[in-house]
């Protein structure tokens, strides 16, 4: 991940990396609770991280996505990571961690979610920083304020 154009100051994008941070996270501590035998705590923890994914998901794709994908350039790179949503939606959706060819999987879909991450930092959040504008930003922390009810994006 990149730390020079500056897109990690912007609140909104500041608090999707967090979001990134914490769903790799808990996807690492499934699979450590799984080495450690612990397999009710490892699905409830995959189940938390596939919550934390769908809210995430849903402010990334009617926010920042939505409004990159009205340029044709953005939305070949927009509606991939759209799909690889789906994807490990589906795949954590349907994990039992008491099965191994399940936690192989999601040891697969933890390496996986960190390159989709690099697509994400790494090239289309720094380009909101020259792409957009007030009312792009207002409308995408909308999107984010939407998909986490109750909170407020701290934007300090």
């Amino acid at each position: 991940m990149c730390h020079y154009c500056g897109c990690r100051q912007i609140p909104l994008i500041r608090d999707y990396i967090a979001e990134h941070e914490l769903v790799t996270w808990l996807g690492v501590r499934a699979l450590e609770e799984t080495g450690r035998g612990e397999m009710q705590q490892a699905q409830a923890t995959v189940t938390q991280m596939r919550s934390e994914l769908l809210t995430h998901w849903q402010g990334e794709e009617e926010g920042v996505f939505a409004l990159m994908r009205d340029d044709e350039l953005y939305r070949e790179h927009i509606d991939p990571l759209i799909a690889e949503h789906r994807e490990l939606e589906a795949v954590l959706a349907r994990l039992d961690m008491t099965r191994a060819e399940d936690r192989a999987s999601l040891q697969h879909e933890v390496d996986e979610l960190r390159i989709h991450i690099s697509k994400e930092e790494d090239g289309i959040f720094p380009v909101t920083l020259v792409e957009f504008s007030g009312p792009e930003w207002d409308a995408a922390i909308a999107a984010w304020e939407r998909a986490h009810p109750g909170r407020t994006l701290n934007l300090d």
